[in-house]
């Protein structure tokens, strides 16, 4: 039996997500930059942890550790580098330069997630994947057009569908993985 924590990874992506919806619409160009910093800390620092840990283990099966731990990687780095920079008062914009990067790489696992029919959801999943790349690829944009309010209130819908599509996978996830896992016990000492 493999150690699967994809179900923390989702739902951590889905609050994630909203926050970052929530940030973009509400809080971009705002005078109170502070409150924002302990979400994106928290979202950044159990992303990073658990995919840095998938990346250098791969502890589940084939491909997903690529897909989900180097994604999951990339997104909460950007998250904990968010909160530090909100709270030394810099400038956001070479974060959404890096966004946009890693935008690619989520625009294309999505592609390829469903290319490749890598589970049985495989088109939510990645249009998930590639509604997430979007927004990382218009980051740097709209962070330079911060007044424009249809631009950001256009990304905050991408971030908030991409979260409706996770927290439905996820949440599938977590009902799924408590069945299957419920007789697993640990190797003895």
């Amino acid at each position: 039996m493999f150690i699967d924590y994809v179900t923390l990874m989702l739902i951590n992506l889905v609050a994630g997500l909203v926050l970052l919806a929530a940030y973009v619409y509400f809080g971009l160009g705002s005078s109170n930059q502070r409150r924002w910093i302990p979400g994106f800390g928290v979202v950044g620092a159990i992303a990073l942890v658990t995919g840095l840990h998938m990346t250098f283990t791969w502890p589940i099966p084939g491909s997903f550790n690529i897909a989900f731990g180097e994604t999951t990687t990339l997104f909460g780095i950007l998250f904990v580098a968010t909160s530090l920079t909100l709270a030394m008062g810099w400038e956001l914009l070479s974060l959404g330069i890096y966004g946009f990067f890693a935008g690619l790489v989520s625009l294309l696992i999505g592609f390829r997630f469903i290319n490749l029919g890598l589970t049985q959801i495989a088109v939510p999943a990645g249009t998930g994947f590639i509604l997430v790349g979007l927004g990382g690829i218009f980051a740097a944009l709209t962070l330079y057009l911060k007044e424009n309010r249809f631009l950001r209130a256009t990304g905050a819908i991408v971030l908030i569908v991409a979260a409706l599509i996770f927290a439905y996978i996820g949440l599938i996830s977590y009902w799924i993985h408590l069945a299957d896992f419920s007789t697993w016990q640990p190797l003895p000492r």
